[in-house]
């Protein structure tokens, strides 16, 4: 399978413009199409709106604008698309007719590999296949606003769609950094298919008086934990399109329950907004509020599920990342209850959907409860790990990025089962670990470990611990080619985890960190020990006490990284490490030694360690010098206890065996979690505040 490449967007406006962008920011080269020189202004003009925005808030600097403008062609006409293009992605106004006209055009203007994938948030992808003479390399991309900044994206192949084209185009959308779901053809695929009515629910609860926009908003806020409710929302994105997406479910799907509120097509038509007042006005009915919001949501969300649109992982993906809610359905409905959720959703349908509800029009709604939902009690379980092969490659993928794949319990579960397999697979040569979204592991959950503490079940912070050194030996001594796509943020266990692997893959937006000490505790996951067998013990020191970030192209320097690589070549330089005769990874010393790596292991050698850990400049160094007043300050911020026992532990590397360094972490685990800085550390953390530590 060739991968992606070369990139295309026809279309300058709004969603055009962003898809370009994002792929630009990645490294991609794309050219940005539309029918006239004004229209790509336009958008060129919004792009560089959107970074201008990135740079006031730090985010890029200019240079890195610049050079994402670079990554822009502007052409105009569809018909002088590069022949050579890997994907055209068409993004033109919501219109079976003018997108079909665009299809033809590309279809004849394009070699035979190219890929055609349509953004459309409503119309049919096997319909709009039709349009070219390849439906076996057409696909439907749905982006959510705005694609820039918005991760998400619905992947929807037609009956048509060949398995390589669909497996190219994921692993595209993965590498501009997106979150991809896959589901079927189905009218308002995932996310529109319940959040449409779910806005519309609030209006028709507005008409039946049982509160105004306001309070209606804030028991959304409160209920589905997110920062703007449905009211709010319409206000922002256009409360025609509220009414469109709605009249369109309701057409498609044969269900009058969906169709735009007669309120809504009133405010609609007298070009107005809601009036959304402060208020603190609890209303007398909240909680019939509360359960036709929740109702409306579990039922369609159920439903998607019983047509086998996807995955119920997927439905939750979509909500977190999408809309950016705090829980999606099914997990607000494990949090509930399974059985008293089945039961809202029982009493919302005898009320408001069945031939008892309060219009004839409502009789026949197509919102029958699934089957499978209707009694169930037991909780849903989640699948937080996927496995794809490509030939004898294992693509292991971390699916939680809404926490950027923090570790927990059911993931370290899952994985360790999954490679377990794995080993045991002859077909299988080369496992590959990666995390959905912009980070690789962002460290383990910070909130088991307070809710642990706090309530005295030390013993569950150990035996999850174990687990993750568990898995981690078994990555270790896996006869495979272990492989960590570490091209984003890799914090804590998730650099400790990939440590275990034979090699590693960054990129220029490759983050390491070690920030234990800083949070009262030290790398637990074997970091003490694989970390300085691998650049040895000053530049451990300088990466697990200070917790200093590494980017991509130091951590290529010290040896971290064994390939950088663009976004645009990973899948290439992963076939070239899965060919390589594996070597040792602990070398225990950086792959190069320059100015800045000389000076740090000058400042953590064994001489100078005592010297900084008391807070002395070490002889050699002076003080004012930005080097040493940086780590200073890192260092000051770090926990004592934490820094003192971190400090024992990498020592004891150069002492021990792997196996016995390992053990040493485990053994000590204890000590450090029963110090009041520890809690005191983590609960700083998930409270977005500064520790204050007492040195017990």
């Amino acid at each position: 399978m060739e991968p992606i490449e070369s990139v295309a967007l026809v279309g300058a406006g709004t969603m055009g413009s962003g898809v370009a962008q994002k792929a630009a920011q990645e490294g991609f080269q794309v050219q940005l199409i539309d029918r006239d020189q004004e229209s790509i202004d336009r958008g060129i003009s919004m792009i560089r709106a959107t970074l201008d925005e990135a740079i006031s808030r730090r985010i890029m600097t200019p240079e890195k604008v610049e050079k994402v403008l670079d990554n822009i062609l502007p052409i105009v006409d569809s018909s002088n698309v590069d022949i050579a293009t890997d994907i055209v992605i068409e993004a033109v106004f919501e219109d079976l007719d003018v997108k079909s006209a665009v299809f033809d055009i590309i279809d004849k203007s394009c070699a035979e590999h190219t890929v055609i994938a349509t953004n459309t948030s409503s119309l049919s992808v096997n319909e709009l296949s039709k349009s070219t003479n390849r439906p076996e390399k057409f696909i439907g991309l749905h982006f959510f606003y705005h694609p820039a900044k918005n991760r998400l994206v619905e992947i929807i192949p037609g009956d048509e769609t060949s398995g390589e084209t669909l497996e190219r185009v994921e692993q595209f959308c993965k590498r501009i950094g997106k979150v991809p779901i896959t589901c079927k053809d189905r009218p308002g695929f995932v996310v529109n298919r319940f959040f449409v009515p779910w806005l519309n629910e609030a209006v028709l609860i507005l008409e039946d008086g049982l509160g105004t926009p306001d309070q209606i908003d804030a028991i959304a806020m409160e209920v589905f934990e997110i920062g703007m409710g449905p009211f709010a929302l319409m206000n922002a994105t256009g409360l025609p399109i509220a009414l469109h997406s709605s009249d369109y479910l309701s057409k498609q799907l044969e269900t009058p329950r969906f169709e735009g509120a007669s309120l809504l097509r009133k405010t609609v038509n007298s070009n107005s907004n809601w009036v959304i007042e402060e208020t603190t006005d609890e209303p007398k009915n909240k909680e019939e509020i509360k359960n036709r919001l929740l109702g409306i949501t579990f039922l369609v969300a159920t439903q998607i599920v019983a047509e086998e649109i996807c995955r119920l992982e997927d439905v939750d993906c979509g909500a977190k990342v999408g809309l950016r809610w705090q829980k999606g359905p099914f997990e607000m409905m494990n949090q509930m209850g399974v059985k008293e959720s089945s039961q809202l959703v029982r009493e919302f349908y005898q009320k408001y959907c069945s031939a008892y509800s309060r219009s004839e029009k409502d009789k026949e709604t197509g919102l029958e409860i699934p089957e499978w939902f209707r009694d169930r009690t037991e909780e849903f379980d989640f699948e937080l790990v996927e496995v794809k092969m490509q030939g004898s490659i294992a693509r292991v993928l971390i699916n939680r990025p809404e926490v950027m794949n923090a570790l927990n319990e059911n993931v370290v579960e899952q994985l360790q089962k999954i490679v377990d397999n794995l080993n045991e697979n002859e077909d299988v040569t080369t496992i590959v670990f990666e995390g959905a979204g912009k980070a690789f592991i962002a460290g383990a959950d910070v909130k088991f470990f307070v809710e642990k503490l706090r309530e005295n079940k030390f013993e569950d912070i150990f035996k999850f611990t174990q687990a993750g050194h568990d898995l981690l030996n078994t990555i270790e001594k896996s006869t495979k080619t272990t492989i960590a796509l570490t091209t984003g943020i890799t914090y804590g266990g998730g650099l400790e985890f990939a440590l275990s692997c034979d090699y590693r893959i960054g990129s220029e937006k490759t983050e390491f960190r070690f920030p234990e000490t800083g949070i009262g505790i030290y790398p637990g996951l074997g970091g003490t020990q694989r970390m300085s067998r691998i650049v040895g013990v000053e530049v451990a020191r300088w990466a697990i006490l200070a917790g200093n970030r590494i980017g991509g192209e130091f951590s290529h320097q010290l040896g971290i990284v064994d390939e950088l690589s663009s976004e645009t070549n990973i899948e290439h330089t992963i076939l070239t490490l899965a060919a390589l005769d594996y070597e040792n990874k602990y070398r225990g010393k950086p792959k190069e030694i320059n100015e800045k790596i000389e000076t740090i292991m000058r400042f953590y050698g064994d001489n100078a360690l005592s010297e900084i850990l008391s807070g002395h400049t070490p002889v050699g160094f002076d003080a004012e010098n930005e080097f040493v007043v940086r780590q200073f300050k890192s260092l000051s911020r770090a926990a004592p206890i934490a820094l003192i026992m971190a400090s024992q532990l990498i020592n004891e590397s150069m002492k021990t065996n792997l196996d016995a360094g390992l053990q040493l972490e485990l053994d000590r685990l204890e000590k450090i979690f029963s110090t009041s800085d520890a809690l005191e550390g983590l609960s700083a953390l998930i409270e977005s505040r500064r520790p204050t530590y007492q040195n017990n």
